[in-house]
């Protein structure tokens, strides 16, 4: 098996993931580009197991545990976005991040919180 075929998608794949995290708003699309970020490293974990002809298949191991990571990200990430997405309405990364500094941008002292000493 040619070793480069795999590696050429492997970058490919990549290279996709990686543009759609630097150049994506959408916080569910960016998760997107993540998983394919990291098919890409599985990719090159099973060909490099398939070129060494390695007897204890540590590439094919690895993979399983990566696609085990992905599965708990995803899962957690989601969960995330969605309570963010009800909370704000919005989930887009930018205006999530401006949100944050707006609340942190004030006089400096934290402020009371009102509803509880009204309910009292």
């Amino acid at each position: 098996m040619h070793l480069v075929y795999p590696a050429v998608l492997a970058v490919l794949l990549f290279c996709t993931g990686l543009y759609g995290v630097l150049a994506r708003r959408n916080a569910i699309l960016v998760l997107m580009s993540v998983e394919l970020m990291l098919n890409a490293v599985n990719l090159n974990l099973v060909a490099f197991d398939v070129w060494l002809r390695d007897t204890l298949h540590t590439g094919q191991a690895l993979t399983l545990f990566t696609i085990a990571i992905a599965a708990a990200e995803i899962g957690i990430g989601l969960a995330i976005v969605l309570l963010v997405y009800r909370n704000r309405g919005s989930s887009d990364i930018d205006r999530l991040r401006d949100l944050a500094e707006q609340a942190d941008a004030g006089d400096g002292d934290p402020q009371p919180d009102t509803t509880a000493e009204a309910a009292a």
